[in-house]
């Protein structure tokens, strides 16, 4: 009895101590793509550091937002950390979904460190109160591949020339862009000029449009008084979209559902001479066996200046946030910290990360990292952002609904841009008079 006592107390020692053993762990939700894997690279040497087991669930980009989102709606503990696009930041942030990081942040993180931009875009919220939701997780940009071997090839050079009296290369303009895209464009070679975005699924063509927009001198409202009248529809953000909409007699017949699969499926065919596309799916096309037509001949280049010289960029990428119903928030403040460090960016770089670190931004080992970190170092000063309010979906589906049926001919430039700026302005104005009432 003596010696049954004793085993039945080992044996409850050994159960307690395996609980007070058992290995932490955290959970990290992004989307399905090439920078989730880099991170769950990465994240095996913050296990080695802490004994914390790191898991990176991806979810497809298609039904990325959906499930992150339900699991809001059902304070569901099942993400620690979120890496979300950066228009969520409003809705998450007021609807109490990502804790307020500012004191810790400032506590603990080497905001000069980090570009102000990637910052603004990823971090904030409202932008310019230095309110903190988040810290800069892959910072990406949209950008343009080309066939260097058409560029560069002799004769091609000559004919531009002659055509249109200045010399073949990479575009600074968005003039200077469709002149290529017209010049490449070869139908009974099934060559053709460009691939850029315009499908009405998500954000394809809100992305792709606003820079144009912005580059011709429009936007899309006043951010103090939330005007829109007068603005998105200006006189410049009409011929803009004429702009944007007369791209299309350049490009491969499925143009009008193209986004980022399509313009580098597209390229890497060999169907077109420059596709537009985030600078973190390029990766692919310097791939030989997803690329074998011009992986070694592809060079990059920056999103173009406006006419008058106004030079604007989409911004892609996201930020991480902590989610309000993890129950791992220490542990997930702890990893954030330890992905901010100056190593650990120059790894997450090396890796293929897009990094926001200035320093490592500016190195010439990242820039010499791939063939397109240079341009997308090079784009940094010009990035801007979709509305990031709480009724951001409500904003982004007037755009996608507008501009594909204006670059479709439902509607005429003027039409659909008319019908965004009502349809915004009443947004706003029902947000308002939702606070007001509150």
């Amino acid at each position: 009895m003596k010696r049954l006592s004793i085993c039945f107390i080992l044996l409850g020692m050994i159960v307690v101590m395996g609980c007070g053993n058992q290995q932490k762990s955290l959970t990290i939700v992004w989307a399905e793509w090439d920078p989730a894997n880099y991170l769950t690279t990465l994240s095996e040497d913050f296990t080695a550091e802490t004994g914390i087991a790191v898991d990176v669930v991806q979810i497809p980009w298609d039904k990325f937002q959906d499930k992150v989102f339900n699991s809001f709606v059902g304070k569901s503990d099942l993400y620690d950390i979120v890496i979300g696009d950066s228009q969520w930041l409003g809705r998450n942030s007021v609807g109490g979904h990502y804790i307020d990081l500012t004191d810790w942040i400032n506590e603990n993180i080497d905001v000069d460190s980090i570009h102000e931009l990637a910052m603004t875009a990823f971090a904030e919220y409202p932008k310019g109160s230095k309110k903190y939701w988040a810290l800069p997780a892959e910072v990406d940009a949209a950008g343009y591949v080309y066939r260097k071997d058409l560029f560069e090839d002799p004769e091609e050079m000559t004919a531009f020339q002659e055509k249109y009296g200045y010399a073949l290369a990479p575009p600074k303009t968005y003039a200077q862009l469709r002149d290529i895209a017209e010049f490449f464009t070869r139908p009974d070679e099934d060559l053709y000029g460009i691939a850029t975005w315009y499908s009405k699924e998500y954000d394809a063509i809100t992305m792709g449009f606003q820079q144009v927009m912005w580059s011709f001198g429009a936007s899309y409202g006043d951010p103090d008084t939330f005007k829109v009248d007068g603005y998105i529809n200006s006189d410049k953000a009409i011929k803009a979209l004429a702009y944007y909409k007369d791209l299309l007699q350049f490009a491969p017949a499925g143009a009008p559902n193209y986004y980022f699969s399509e313009t580098n499926n597209e390229y890497t065919a060999g169907k077109v001479a420059m596709a537009m596309n985030y600078f973190a799916f390029f990766p692919g096309v310097l791939d030989p066996e997803k690329n074998p037509t011009s992986h070694d001949k592809s060079g990059f280049f920056i999103a173009p200046a406006g006419p008058d010289g106004d030079h604007y960029i989409s911004i892609g990428g996201q930020g991480m946030s902590i989610s309000t119903y993890s129950k791992n928030q220490k542990i997930a403040k702890q990893y954030l910290k330890w992905f901010m460090q100056k190593p650990v960016q120059e790894k997450w770089a090396k890796l293929g990360g897009l990094t926001p670190h200035k320093e490592v931004l500016q190195s010439d080992a990242f820039k010499t990292a791939t063939a397109f970190n240079e341009a997308f170092a090079a784009s940094f000063p010009y990035l801007r952002d979709f509305w990031a309010v709480p009724q951001y979906a409500e904003l982004l589906e007037a755009c996608q609904t507008n501009w594909s049926e204006a670059i479709t001919g439902i509607k005429t430039p003027k039409e659909a841009l008319d019908n965004i700026a009502m349809k915004h302005e009443e947004i706003f104005q029902e947000a308002m008079k939702e606070n007001t009432d509150e």
